[in-house]
Order: structure tokens, then sequence, then C-alpha cells
């Protein structure tokens, strides 16, 4: 052999010798393999390091060798063919077989390739699960987690039928983007067993949720779907109520925000899940429910389709649903403008004219007037967004901006019983308080309230227990939260608006056009003035007398004589609402007080 300097192939790992590809004389290039090891089940392939001629083999196949042990000597020199060249032209574009075989089954989860379902779906006038969320997330932004999973029905059905008319077990979720922000989506498919719960698709909102959590993600759920699926038959067990996907949905509660979505048949185990969210948004042909037909049936309840069960109309007045859209795709635009109030303030922003603050409170104080016409123009332009519009008519509770800085806004409505506070609206206004509160949104109420209402029929609603809560929760608020006084500040219904007390907002104000009282006027005159409005034998004279006292407390009343007392800190043109509104805002941090709050009442 020819003389040139000794190389050696040495083994780079310990292992186990399991071929030898070289003898003495062979003719080597630098990536031409010599000897192949073996180590914990991995091969490794040792290259002769040298272009030359192999002078001797140290090993044979079996060889138990240490890392570093000389395998193979060569004689370095001479020209050889590489085996492996050191520039490779490969086609980037090839695809191996077994990659080929994951991206057919993950294919196969698609609407283009489920294209009769997608047409039955197209035919309802509906859109998929998957349409929709295309329309929710930034494009390329979705992960999906288990889209290759099939129902839990292999021992009824063979793997390929379930991979054709089951895919994902019907429940697609995952983490994304919408309009840049990070979050999560999960969506019942009613293509798949009418969107049923199955034992897998379970398993797989553990694992998201337990993924929502840590990462704090709000999140969107499609919830259409008919509830829990009896038709699994591999899992052990019976009942399955040891699954934990609506415990852990319901921790979410407080923690992130929860918008879900109806559309189209929802119950069961889809209500409840539907029934956690902070927001819920549903199209007009929405039946929301928790017992659907079978379920109302088996309880011989009677027989019922399902169209009249929980119809749009009717969860809108019950309070259930927040938002009412038209469709699919208005519910998909309403959760991106909902979203976008947790995202920060708005870097851009418009508004009106603030001088037509000065006209909507009419000066005859009793006209009643649309406060949502206040709300609209004290606002960013386009930036309100009214929740449980239809419930609690007495109560207006919208999420706006100001100056681009998103907050809550709870108002009085004086054209629903003079603005009284009846046991609805103070359910509606103290929720409210809740999502703002968990969520770091600033709360501003707009007073004009005679106080709550009264009343044999009242108290039958059990309205003490229900008032009480505007009380507990503003007690307990931790974001800046202030009061404008509009017109009417009575009683305990105005110390509600404003946290408990007009010394518990940040700032308490009132428009020229307030009026302040411990109870209504009328009614505090035929108390305060009984027995010398009494003594009074004459009824002209007497009705005189006493709308001389009345007159009299609402000079007493009138917000620039309250503001000489100190019992609110100003009396403002309103046309500087927003510009004292804003700067508080600036001024304050965004939590104000030690966390307190577990979670948002689904109330």
């Amino acid at each position: 052999m020819d003389g040139g300097p000794l190389r050696t192939a040495d083994a780079p790992v310990p292992g186990t010798v399991v071929s030898v590809s070289v003898q003495p004389g062979s003719v080597v290039g630098r990536t031409t393999v010599v000897v192949v090891l073996e180590v914990m089940k991995m091969e490794h392939h040792v290259e002769a390091g040298v272009d030359g001629t192999v002078s001797a083999v140290h090993v044979g196949r079996g060889d138990t060798v240490a890392a570093g042990q000389p395998l193979v000597a060569i004689a370095a020199g001479g020209t050889a063919v590489d085996a492996r060249p050191a520039t490779v032209d490969e086609d980037l574009g090839a695809i191996r077989p077994d990659l080929a075989e994951v991206l057919a089954r993950t294919a196969r989860t698609t609407d283009a390739q489920r294209l009769d379902a997608v047409a039955r779906r197209h035919a309802m006038g509906r859109r998929t699960a998957r349409e929709n969320l295309a329309d929710l997330v930034d494009e390329g932004s979705f992960i999906e987690y288990g889209a290759l999973v099939v129902a839990a029905q292999r021992s009824r059905r063979d793997v390929e039928e379930l991979m054709t008319r089951t895919p994902a077990d019907g429940i697609i979720g995952g983490t994304a983007r919408v309009d840049g922000v990070a979050c999560a989506v999960v969506s019942y498919d009613y293509t798949v067993l009418a969107g049923t719960q199955g034992w897998q698709g379970h398993r797989k909102k553990d694992r998201l949720f337990d993924v929502i959590e840590r990462l704090r993600l709000p999140v969107v759920l499609f919830a259409e779907g008919g509830g829990g699926r009896p038709g699994d038959t591999d899992p052990p067990g019976v009942a399955a109520l040891d699954c934990m996907a609506f415990a852990l949905w319901a921790r979410l509660s407080g923690a992130v925000p929860l918008i879900g979505i109806a559309a189209g048949f929802c119950f069961a185990g889809n209500a409840a899940l539907l029934g956690c969210c902070d927001v819920i948004i549903a199209t007009t042909d929405a039946n929301i429910g928790m017992g659907g037909p079978a379920m109302i049936e088996g309880g011989r309840l009677g027989v019922h389709d399902p169209t009249a069960i929980g119809p749009l109309e009717v969860q809108v007045t019950s309070g259930v649903v927040d938002i009412a859209v038209a469709d699919e795709a208005e519910a998909v635009r309403a959760a991106k403008r909902y979203l976008a109030y947790f995202a920060g303030p708005a870097p851009e922003w418009t508004c009106t004219d603030q001088r037509v603050l000065r006209r909507l409170v009419p000066a005859n104080r009793r006209l009643a007037y649309d406060v949502r016409a206040v709300i609209d123009a004290m606002a960013d332009v386009d930036s309100v967004l009214e929740l449980r519009r239809g419930f609690g008519d007495g109560m207006v509770t919208a999420l706006a901006r100001v100056e681009g800085a998103p907050l809550g806004v709870i108002a009085n409505n004086p054209e629903h019983l003079g603005g009284a506070i009846d046991r609805d609206a103070a359910d509606k206004a103290a929720r409210f308080m809740q999502l703002c509160d968990a969520f770091g949104l600033p709360v501003l109420f707009l007073c004009d309230t005679p106080g709550f209402m009264v009343g044999p029929e009242a108290e039958e609603t059990g309205q003490v227990r229900h008032f009480a809560r505007m009380f507990v929760t503003g007690a307990r608020l931790r974001v800046p939260f202030f009061t404008i006084v509009l017109r009417k500040g009575y009683g305990l219904g105005a110390q509600a608006m404003a946290g408990g007390s007009f010394h518990a907002p940040l700032f308490t104000v009132s428009w020229p056009t307030g009026e302040f009282g411990g109870m209504n006027l009328e009614g505090a005159v035929r108390l305060g003035f009984r027995r010398e409005l009494e003594a009074i034998a004459d009824p002209d004279g007497r009705a005189a007398a006493f709308d001389r006292l009345v007159a009299a407390a609402h000079e007493r009343g009138r917000a620039l004589n309250v503001a000489t007392y100190f019992e609110i800190d100003d009396v403002i043109d309103p046309a500087e609402s927003r510009r004292l509104i804003a700067n508080t805002i600036r001024a304050a941090p965004r939590r104000i007080r030690p966390s307190r709050r577990p979670l948002i009442d689904p109330w």
C-alpha cells in the first residue's frame, strides 16, 4: 500500500459494532461510512474523515468499543470518489413517505376534504367551525391541539370511518392571535356528531384549558352542539362525571376573558360551558338551553322542537345573552371588538364636539331623555359596546373608550321607571362591576336615579338581597372608578352608583342639572313635616304649604348648594367631562387596592 500519513476513524460514542463496511485496501472518501455503531437503540455512522486507503480494520461486528477508540486506520492521500458529495443539490420540495402520510391524514380534518359536510352546512345558511375560526384569527397564527384525534368509538366503527366522520372528535381548539393579540380559541364542530361532547373531546379540553390558564390567554368559545354524547363505547367507566373539563373551564372565570358564541343549537354541556363565559354573543337563530329535546322528553316533560327551547328573544330578555347579532360573521366581529377593550389603549381616536353634552339633559327636570346618547357623545366615536341590552332596562352597561383608554360605563336609564333601580338593574350593574374589576377596566358611573324601586310588588322579587350586590361589589372594586351625577342623586340608589358613598370614587362631580336628597323630596317633606302639614285645616292651604316645602327642598338639594357642603367634589361644565375622566385614568394606577376577585358571577 502507498504510505501516506496514517489517520484513524475513532468511535464518537461507546457502543457495539453492528457492521464494518470496509476492509484493508478499500479506497475511501472523507464521508464514506466505515463502521456503524449502536448505542441505546440508536445507530451512529462513523465516517472516514479523510480521503485515502484503508490500511487496517481494528474491530469486527459485535465488538464493544469505548468512546475515542480507533476503529479503522487510513493512509491519507490520493483522490477518492466521495460517498456523499460536499454539496448536495437536494429537492426541498420532495416529500418523504412518512411526511406524506401525516399530510394526508391532516388533510382529512380540513373542510376541503369534507365537501359533503360543508355543503350541508352551507345549505343551512351557516358556516363551518373552521370557517368561523379562519374569520376570527390572524392568518397563519392558529396552532391546533389534537387535530388527529377521533371519537372513542373504535369498538363499534373502524378507524377509517372514524377518521372520515369524526375528525378532531368534533372539537377544534388551540392558540392563535386575534388582531395581533394572543388568545385561545375553542370551537365545537356541528358537522361531527351534532357537536356533541365526546370522551376524547373532554380530554382535549382538559389539555387546552390547562394551557390557557398557564399562559393567561383570553378565550373565544363557539359553543354550538347538543351536549354529552352517549355513543362513545371505548372509555372505561359509566357516567364520566369525573371528567375535569367543566371544573377547569370554570376556574378560568375572573382569570382570563371568556367570550362565548352561540349560533344554532346550544344545549346541555355546551350550554354549561357557554354560561360560564363573561360575555355571551348569540345569533338570531340560536337556541340555548340546559336541556335539549331528548333530555326534556326523557324527563316526561313533553315533546318539544329544539327551536322552541331558549330562542334568542327569550335569552335576551332573561339576561343570558349579552350581545345579540344577526349571524356568525357579525358574532365574530363582535368578539373581536370585545377582545380589543382588554388589549390596552387605542392609539388613535376621535370625539364629537363636547358642547353637545350641555343639551342632552333637559332643563325640565321631569322630562325623560336618552342616556345612551350621553354615553355615545362622551365616549370616543364608535367606541361604545353595550352589554345585556334588553335585560334590566333601568340600567345601561357598556364598554367604551375615552381618549383611547378602555373603561366600563354604568348608567341609570331615566326612560325606565324614571331611573329607579329594580332587581334586574341591580344584578346587571353588580355583575358588570365584577367584569371590569377582574380585567382592570376603570368604571364610570353616570348617576340619575330617584333611588331603589319600592313597593309591595318590588319586594316580591327579593330585591333586598339583589340590591345588596351593588354595595358589596362596589365596596370591593380594585380598579379606579368615578361618578358623574347627570340629574337625580337620591338615597341609597345614588350611593350604590358611587361604590357605596359619594366619597368612595376617585371623584364625584355633578352637572349643573344635578339634584340631591337622602330620599325623594316629596316623600321627605311628607315624613319630615307631617305634623306641620296636618295642622293646616284648609286642604288648599295644606297643598300650597307642601309645594313651598318641596320647592325649598329642591333649592337646598341643587348641585351648586350640595357642593358647598363638600358632599360632592365639584359641579362641572358637562363639556369638561371627558377631560376629567381621561386625566384621572392617566393619573390612577391600574389597581387601587389588593386583589379580592376570585371569579365573575355568571349571573
